[in-house]
């Protein structure tokens, strides 16, 4: 008996469609096995984590609104608080009455703004035989090196007492300049030191105006000016930076200087970061002794002293209305580089020195919990990372999983009031705030993975990158289109890099 077989012809298109609805049924199956039971707690966890994150990052920043709001109305200005009288020539003795003040500027291979700093430097208001100016070159170019020493042989043949200095390698980077820098046997009968980076240009009076505040109050270390930013308009990405940073100099060292409150020695910026940081301000340099000197254990030289120093008992104040001109990053890759460090940097010097500061038995219990909780736990890790993790991972990923509810109050009403305030401190960019949101939330992956890099003092903790400065290059570009010459060649940036 012979066997018969059967064959079922079955279309190929509907045995793909079948194989097609078979897929996607699995795959649904497994998103509903996996999200009840894994995503849905998990993501809930992260809700809850994200909010305790945006209250405490929400009540920082009402805090210091209301702070800011009173002193504007009710607080004395700095030289009301403080002693202060201006410096007074004598016939008599001459001007043995004005301090001696060395004035240092770190290099690094600035071809486009070595100019504007040592000739602003050299024009500052200041007795010339009270006044010691030390250009600290590291650069690695010797072209440029040459370029920086004709330039310093040029004022000191004008009667300025200017030293140009180099380094055999540059250990320590910008810390480990500024410390060689104060050991040079000229510098021991100096009283003051003023620091400007590269970019920076200073008012001729800024000394003028500054200075009293160490002559006449021996427990101020630190007076620090405001940046005033020459490129501002130059592009969108100019626009953003100025202002996320206003807001810092408006507000948080305006409310941390009134309310003799820590604040920390500015950080560039100029990124971040290069050789913009820690700048446009005159340290007591008794006070850098007296708290360690420049130490290079860290990106944030310069909020490492500051916090030494403030633990000691010393003072800083800061004048908002004396302002400096400098320089903001205006490629997207310059930027990028400077905020590594800006986020790394405190959080790997608050990884070294939070025991330090709970040990310190010179200042005071609720001084110790400003510094930890609120100037770095608040602001220098939950910013970035409640930015991050609520705003680009949580909240979207509510929209895949409905089952997990999110309060109104922290997904519009606690960011709005946040955004709000933030923006007060540039009120002619307030047509940009839409902008500024965007642009914050794609910044904060980066920030939030250099401040875990910090926190775990990972490979790139120490990664110091110099931002390149332009100086007046488009200015002069932009004159020579107006009068049709040709202009300067200048190999900017790449176009991928805008």
């Amino acid at each position: 008996m012979g066997e018969v077989s059967q064959k079922i012809m079955i279309p190929e298109s509907f045995q793909f469609q079948v194989s097609s609805y078979d897929i996607a049924g699995q795959l649904t199956l497994m998103w509903d096995l996996i999200k009840t039971p894994l995503l849905v707690p998990l993501l809930t966890l992260g809700v809850y984590i994200s909010l305790a994150m945006s209250l405490m990052l929400f009540m920082e920043r009402v805090y210091m609104g209301i702070v800011i709001i009173l002193v504007k109305l009710f607080w004395k200005k700095p030289e009301k608080r403080y002693k202060w009288e201006a410096m007074q020539d004598d016939i008599e003795s001459g001007n043995l009455n004005f301090p001696v003040v060395l004035v240092q500027i770190p290099m690094f291979n600035e071809k486009e703004v070595y100019k504007l700093s040592i000739g602003a430097a050299s024009n500052l208001s200041w007795p010339a035989d009270r006044l010691v100016i030390q250009v600290l070159d590291d650069s690695t170019d010797p072209a440029i090196k040459q370029m920086v020493e004709l330039e310093c042989q040029r004022w000191a043949s004008k009667g300025i007492n200017i030293r140009y200095q180099i380094r055999e390698n540059r250990t320590g980077y910008k810390a480990g300049a500024l410390k060689e820098g104060l050991k040079r046997s000229y510098v021991k009968h100096c009283e003051h030191v003023c620091i400007f980076d590269a970019d920076f240009q200073p008012e001729p009076d800024f000394l003028r105006r500054a200075i009293p505040f160490l002559v006449n109050n021996p427990d101020i270390a630190l007076v620090q000016a405001r940046w005033r930013f020459v490129n501002a308009n130059e592009c969108l990405l100019t626009r953003m930076q100025e202002m996320s940073l206003d807001y810092h100099f408006t507000v948080e060292q305006e409310v941390g200087s009134a309310t003799h409150a820590f604040f920390g020695f500015n950080e560039d910026l100029n990124e971040k970061m290069n050789l913009n940081t820690g700048t446009a301000g005159v340290w007591r340099i008794a006070a850098i002794n007296d708290a360690g000197g420049w130490k290079d254990r860290t990106t944030v030289e310069d909020m490492d002293l500051a916090v030494r120093a403030s633990l000691r008992g010393w003072k800083f104040v800061y004048l908002g209305d004396l302002q400096v001109k400098s320089e903001l990053p205006s490629t997207f890759k310059a930027f990028r580089f400077q905020q590594h460090r800006w986020s790394c940097g405190p959080a790997n010097l608050f990884r070294k020195m939070v025991m330090e500061i709970v040990r310190n038995k010179t200042v005071k219990f609720w001084k110790k919990v400003y510094v930890i909780y609120s100037f770095f736990f608040v602001r220098k890790i939950i910013a970035h990372m409640v930015t991050f993790c609520f705003y680009c991972v949580v909240l979207p990923l509510t929209i895949l999983v409905p089952e997990v509810k999110v309060p109104i109050w922290g997904a519009v009403y606690i960011p709005s009031v946040i955004t709000i305030l933030n923006s007060v401190g540039t009120p002619r960019s307030i047509h940009l705030l839409f902008y500024w949101i965007l642009f914050e939330n794609v910044m904060s992956l980066h920030r939030t993975k250099a401040t875990l890099i910090g926190l775990l003092e990972a490979g790139r903790v120490n990664e110091w990158v110099v931002t390149e400065k332009l100086g007046n290059t488009l200015q002069k570009a932009a004159d020579a289109k107006k009068s049709n010459t040709k202009a300067p060649r200048k190999s900017r940036f790449r176009f991928t890099d805008r």
